[in-house]
This record gives structure tokens, sequence and C-alpha cells, in this order.
């Protein structure tokens, strides 16, 4: 569902280098424990895991997630995601997202994942003239004459309809939330089922030694450079 870059940033003043790994979720416990010996947080010694980026088949996900998100947390927000997909609602939540509400953490987006009821999602609409079409002519929200029916101005009324319920236009349709109560399913980390919960440190980190060969053998032969992902479609996926 996403992916997340930890690095150990206590190496840098030793390394002047990032040292770092990706991490993809939904994870286990040894692809955890892997990710931190590879970049040397051994529990001990060096502990604090920072993110330096997040990266996303979920459309403008990353843009709600920091650098010093839990482990646990993300996984139980992988988890939910994937629920949601194969219910077919990924799209919902991505329009969700642009509308902004109940994106301020990770606990926020799990719960807002576990809304998606209280919102409501237009695939396909794009414009103000497309959604008064809908709604007029589709969800008959206005009874238009049939002799003034060519002069209809359906962008003028999308538009009005649109501002006044809050609705916005979102990679791949239209959504707008419904007047309803917004329901916590999920308080916190205590909620988060123990077969999701996959952080520990590593039994043994590779030694400092051990990663400054490493990252010679980097420098000798970078990878290629990283790109910049465009949006993909579900179908896609």
């Amino acid at each position: 569902m996403f992916e997340a870059y930890l690095t150990n940033t206590a190496l840098y003043p030793l390394m002047g280098i990032e040292v770092g790994t990706v991490l993809k979720f939904p994870a286990t416990t040894q692809e955890v424990q892997d990710a931190l010996a590879k970049i040397g947080i051994d529990g001990k010694r060096y502990t604090e895991v920072f993110i330096t980026s997040f990266d996303s088949d979920v459309l403008g996900l990353y843009d709600y997630l920091n650098e010093y998100e839990s482990i646990d947390e993300l996984n139980e927000l992988a988890h939910t995601l994937l629920e949601v997909q194969a219910q077919g609602g990924l799209e919902a939540f991505e329009a969700a997202l642009v509308l902004g509400k109940h994106t301020g953490s990770v606990k926020d987006l799990i719960n807002l994942a576990q809304n998606l009821d209280l919102y409501r999602f237009y695939p396909g609409i794009d414009g103000d003239e497309a959604l008064g079409l809908m709604y007029a002519e589709e969800l008959h929200t206005i009874e238009i004459p049939e002799h003034i029916r060519n002069y209809f101005d359906y962008e003028a009324y999308g538009r009005d309809m649109r501002l006044n319920e809050g609705g916005v236009f979102a990679p791949g349709g239209y959504a707008a939330a419904d007047p309803g109560t917004f329901r916590e399913y999920y308080r916190g980390t205590a909620d988060i089922p123990p077969e999701h919960r996959i952080f520990a440190y590593p039994e043994k980190a590779r030694s400092v030694p051990s990663i400054l060969d490493t990252l010679k053998q980097f420098q000798k032969s970078p990878p290629a450079p990283h790109k910049e992902k465009a949006g993909i479609s579900h179908e896609e996926r």
C-alpha cells in the first residue's frame, strides 16, 4: 500500500551521508528487524527511527504522514487500507483525503477509512457542468421544465451544489461529506491487533564498520536516481 524510507540520523555526523533503507507496508516483524539491522539501529546504542519520506499507491496519502510515525500504527493503517481496497473503496478514501477532514494523524486516517459510509463519491465527475447534469438529470434534485431544458445552465447549478455542500473534485471523481456522526473505531495503539504489532529491534544489528563498507560500495555503484512517480489509475494497480 505504501513504503517508508527509514533512516538512522545518529550516524550522519559519523558518515556524512544519510544511512537509510526502504520498508514496505504492510510489513512483518522480520522485515522490520531486517530493515533496522541494515541501518544499525539496535535498540541499545541507536534507538531512534526517523522516516525521511513516504511513497504510496494511495494518491495523496504521503501528504498526511510525518517523520516520527509509529511503525505499528503505520502497519495498522496499511492493513485497514487493504480492507478498503478489497471492498472497492480506495478511490472514495482518496477523495475523502482531498476534503481534508480527519487527516491530522495516522489515528485519524485509520478512522477515516472506517467511516467512508459518511461520504458520497461519484466516479468520473470532474467539473461543475458534469456535476450539475448528474444532479439534475440522474438524481432529479431539481425539476427542469422540458421547454427550457436546452437553455438550463448546468454548470452554474453544479457549482452552486458543490459550494453548498462543501464538495470537492478529487482524483477519479467528486466527493462530498454527508451529515452524520463520525465514529472513532480506532482510539490508539492499544487497539492494534497483536498480529499487526510488528515493531521489534533486531537481535543483532550491523556494526558501524559493516555499514561503512556497504556505503562505500553504494558510492562506487549508486542505483539509478529515483524518479517521481506520476499518479496511477486504479486499473493499473
